[in-house]
């Protein structure tokens, strides 16, 4: 962000870029930094919940606001000690490289030590490996998605 005359000057083609790979990696914030300018653009949780002008809000009392109930689903219930989590925040991958065969499919026997996932982090390729043994289930993660720390990648029995 840049000061001229007193009026502070933004890009605005930057700020569309931001916004369009928010919805790309389905992230709900990212901020930039170059130098002294610095830009942050964030998209509210919650969806549907209509903002009002700052003096209106200011006038109204809080309302409890309705949140919906998660839609059931008809997957089974994880066990956490079948389930391999990611252990950082990063991008998932399937396979070794692009075109390669994935590391794992479901219905797979795994071993202990053997690689599952690569989750790319700050640039840096990190594998992923089993905990246990055993058959895979049910892999939870796409490839080239984004991923949370404790977030369920594999399923192993």
């Amino acid at each position: 962000m840049t000061e001229k005359s007193g009026a502070m000057q933004v890009d605005a083609a930057l700020v569309r870029q931001l916004a369009e790979l928010l919805d790309e990696t389905n992230l709900t914030e990212i901020e930039v930094q170059d130098g002294d300018r610095r830009i942050r653009v964030a998209r509210k949780a919650a969806q549907g919940i209509a903002s009002l002008p700052a003096t209106a809000a200011a006038t109204l009392a809080p309302v409890a606001v309705p949140i919906a109930a998660p839609a059931a689903t008809t997957t089974s219930v994880i066990d956490p000690a079948d389930t391999l989590k990611s252990p950082m925040v990063g991008t998932v991958y399937l396979f070794p490289e692009p075109g390669a065969k994935p590391f794992v499919n479901v219905g797979d026997t795994v071993s202990e030590g053997q690689t599952l996932v690569i989750i790319e982090a700050m640039k840096v390729m990190n594998p992923i490996a089993a905990t246990k043994g055993g058959k895979v289930t049910r892999i939870c993660v796409e490839n080239g998605q984004p991923v949370e720390y404790d977030q369920p990648l594999v399923v192993i029995d």
